[in-house]
């Protein structure tokens, strides 16, 4: 891979997992102060040709026939500025990060989110501005055992499918919120999530990693059991901590790669109410669920070529998120599955080329309307230019349909084009 391409996508992993890219370097007694992150911005238009949804779990990306949607936005990887501090005592490596990702702008007037209710609601169509806080976690240990990380950082279970992702530098698919008007997504788009793998979300967590058996490594973790939304209401606690876990074998050579698998387990308590009051279930049976979903995943690469792909499935697991819309209104569970192929070139100029083709399937339930989500499928071509080793140029074209059970389509192609940063 060129050096220069190869320190950008780099960046981007490092950025999105654990371990920190090295960014400005600060000695400080005993300890080594890394500031690092990314700066992104991205020109998106999208033009929508089919959409007779009414608003189902399959999307909406502007009510009514067609239309365009255009916005300038950060992409699926967030701007990020990050801390990392590592120190070696008492035989010991010792880590903390804490990190912040801001949005690239609010829909409403001010454009920062001043005149209206902050977060990532969405209000008479408009997003609002955020700053996420998406890493704050301890980690101890050494090469000889291992280590653990306390505190909160991005899951187990389809993380390798993100970090894998080539729109991880750029764009990917991308939803517009609430009824379509307004042009930005709330605080980045989503590349292949919901249309390749399940987000692995960010978790508190206590996560344990082996150490490295001649290019074997496995992690287990127990995880802050997150709300979801798994049908007419979106927060259902969950009765037990959450479980995930990988196993993974890396190699390098003219030929290098990785072979990775990865599971999650949680229990939903209460689910099948369809109606509440004050908090309380008025209407349906509420019952616990079990979900679970399992994934494996390559990523090869030889000389100028990269090949990735992956699959995943389970039970009750949803759509995008995991557990999001995974259960009806009575408590039967969907069922999900899914996966993406991707492939890359650089080409003698430096460029990456890329090409993905990805979908995400959901099993409905007899209960469910034919105007219920089947699959929503994705391809995205794209080219990523290092300008020089921090900078990176960045053009996608994304082509998504959903479908639902029924005749229902959302058919939309969205044309990317900007600039990342790493520092």
């Amino acid at each position: 891979m060129n050096k220069k391409l190869g320190l950008a996508v780099a960046g981007a992993v490092l950025a999105l997992s654990s371990a920190a890219q090295a960014g400005i370097t600060i000695p400080a007694g005993d300890w080594t102060i890394d500031i690092n992150g990314n700066v992104n911005a991205y020109v998106n238009t999208t033009t929508v040709d089919k959409n007779n949804d009414t608003g189902s779990a399959i999307g909406v990306q502007k009510n009514g026939d067609a239309g365009n949607i255009k916005s300038i936005q950060t992409g699926l990887l967030p701007s990020w500025l990050g801390f990392t501090g590592k120190t070696r005592q008492n035989d010991l490596d010792i880590e903390f990060t804490i990190s912040l990702q801001p949005g690239s702008s609010s829909d409403d007037v001010t454009g920062d989110g001043a005149t209206g209710v902050g977060g990532s609601d969405n209000v008479g169509g408009r997003t609002r501005a955020t700053v996420l806080n998406r890493q704050t976690y301890v980690k101890f240990g050494d090469a000889s055992w291992g280590s653990i990380k306390l505190g909160k950082d991005i899951g187990i279970y389809g993380q390798q499918a993100i970090l894998n992702d080539m729109t991880l530098l750029g764009v990917g698919s991308f939803h517009a919120a609430g009824n379509g008007i307004s042009g930005s997504s709330i605080n980045t788009t989503t590349g292949g999530i919901g249309s390749g793998y399940q987000y692995a979300a960010w978790r508190g967590q206590v996560t344990y990693q082996s150490p490295n058996w001649n290019g074997f490594q496995a992690t287990i973790g127990l995880m802050n059991p997150n709300q979801v939304g798994p049908g007419a209401f979106n927060e259902t606690p969950q009765s037990r901590f959450g479980v995930e876990g990988q196993l993974m074998y890396s190699w390098a050579g003219d030929v290098s790669g990785k072979l990775w698998t990865s599971f999650a387990s949680y229990k939903l308590k209460g689910t099948g109410c369809t109606a509440q009051a004050a908090g309380t279930c008025t209407a349906g049976t509420e019952s616990d669920t079990n979900i679970s979903a399992f994934d494996l995943g390559a990523n090869v690469n030889t000389g100028n070529l990269g090949l990735t792909a992956y699959g995943f499935t389970g039970s009750g697991n949803g759509t995008a998120t995991l557990g999001f819309y995974g259960v009806d209104g009575s408590g039967k569970k969907r069922d999900g599955s899914g996966g993406y192929v991707q492939a890359t070139y650089v080409i003698p100029t430096g460029t990456k080329l890329g090409v993905a083709y990805g979908v995400n399937k959901v099993d409905a339930t007899k209960n469910d309307a034919d105007t219920f989500m089947d699959s929503d499928r994705r391809v995205t071509i794209g080219a990523y230019h290092p300008l020089t080793k921090s900078l990176n140029l960045v053009a996608e074209y994304n082509r998504q349909k959903m479908e639902s059970q029924g005749s229902n389509e959302n058919k939309h192609s969205t044309y990317s084009l900007g600039a990342i940063l790493f520092f």
